[in-house]
């Protein structure tokens, strides 16, 4: 019992973390009926039915065999990179950060074990995470901090895309120049693809993520989507209900109640107010580093009205350290797995590697784009 309960905490830390911060904070404020005001439901929905929809489409192989038919383009190791890092940022604009990690970390790391070279393994997945964190910036549902604060503050699609558009570009930019460092190796790839696709599965779960989508854009009340999707995939897949990352949405759930009780205590109030009207843009970068960018979008969007900077903040504080996102613990964990032993040289290349897209993207954004 106890080494389960050992390895659910070394697995979830960020959940534990926001679990006994919950029950701090909850000594200090007691549970009453405005708790209930603490919850974003509609966040909590719109993250809960993506997720469902989004394992169901990997229990069939969709976006492994989609993937796989890419990467026959690659004719190089440069362009395999390009190629992969593409589409882990394609997927985090359109399934969001983590499930795009868990979707094409996998095919990283088998595609380069294909053709003997593990050596570049740890670079790939770095490149594979910041792509992952940073492309999906640019849509409110590519990363759950973006659902968050897309929902709290009722920000328009057009206003809250175009905030993010040119951050967005310069990720592009800096990831293709990363790319650079690979060494242009010619690559002969050739696999069989013995998986199908199940066309009628296929089809109903791309109109159940179309559907999922119109909830996430307030097009459909997520109350509908609570009871349609969930209705529908214990029918068709019933497992892909028990795939989706509870802990997640657990860590969403106790983070509310910790900002919000934080937000009933007067002088944690007054601290948090006065630093973000000293620079949101810069507190919520610091604040990711130690608490991650999710738990971060959660606290100070009760202290700040500023959700330009608040949202800029939150994404490009998702490089820097390994706990600033929780999509990067995802990859670190993966990396273990996958790639036993290497761990250290991860963790050293990881915060280097961080570490400079965080300050790149951090001056451009003080100084350009909220100048």
């Amino acid at each position: 019992m106890l080494s389960k309960t050992l390895r659910f905490v070394k697995k979830n830390t960020v959940f534990c973390v926001a679990l006994l911060a919950a029950l701090i904070t909850a000594f200090i404020v007691p549970p009453d009926l405005a708790y209930l005001d603490y919850f974003d439901w509609s966040t909590l929905a719109c993250l809960f039915l993506t997720l469902a929809v989004v394992c169901a489409l990997r229990n069939i192989k969709f976006f492994t065999i989609l993937a796989r038919s890419l990467v026959q383009i690659a004719g190089s190791l440069r362009s395999l990179f390009l190629l992969l890092i593409v589409i882990t940022f394609v997927g985090s604009l359109l399934i969001a950060n983590d499930m795009a990690l868990i979707t094409f970390l996998p095919l990283g790391y088998f595609t380069l074990s294909a053709v003997k070279m593990e050596k570049y393994m740890a670079y790939l997945f770095i490149l594979q995470n910041i792509s992952a964190n940073l492309g999906g910036m640019l849509t409110p549902f590519g990363n759950p901090q973006n659902l968050y604060l897309y929902s709290y503050f009722n920000i328009p699609t057009g206003e809250f895309m175009s905030i993010m558009f040119w951050p967005f570009l310069l990720a592009i930019a800096m990831l293709s120049l990363a790319c650079l460092f690979v060494k242009n190796v010619k690559l002969k790839i050739e696999e069989d693809f013995p998986e199908k696709l199940s066309r009628k599965k296929t089809l109903l779960y791309l109109i159940l993520f179309a559907f999922s989508l119109l909830i996430v854009f307030r097009v459909i009340p997520f109350w509908v989507g609570l009871i349609v999707v969930p209705v529908i995939l214990f029918f068709v897949d019933k497992e892909s209900l028990l795939m989706v990352d509870y802990p997640l949405l657990g860590t969403f759930f106790f983070f509310f109640i910790f900002s919000g009780n934080l937000g009933r205590i007067d002088a944690v109030n007054e601290f948090f107010s006065y630093l973000l009207n000293w620079d949101t843009l810069l507190v919520s970068i610091i604040s990711c580093q130690g608490i991650s960018n999710v738990p971060t979008a959660i606290l100070l969007s009760h202290f700040t009205n500023d959700y330009h900077s608040l949202l800029l903040g939150v994404n490009i504080g998702g490089t820097g350290t390994l706990i600033a996102s929780l999509a990067s613990l995802i990859t670190f964990s993966e990396f273990r797995i996958l790639y036993p032993g290497h761990g250290k040289k991860y963790f050293w290349m990881f915060t280097l590697i961080n570490v400079i897209f965080l300050v790149i993207m951090t001056l451009t954004a003080k100084f350009i784009f909220l100048a």
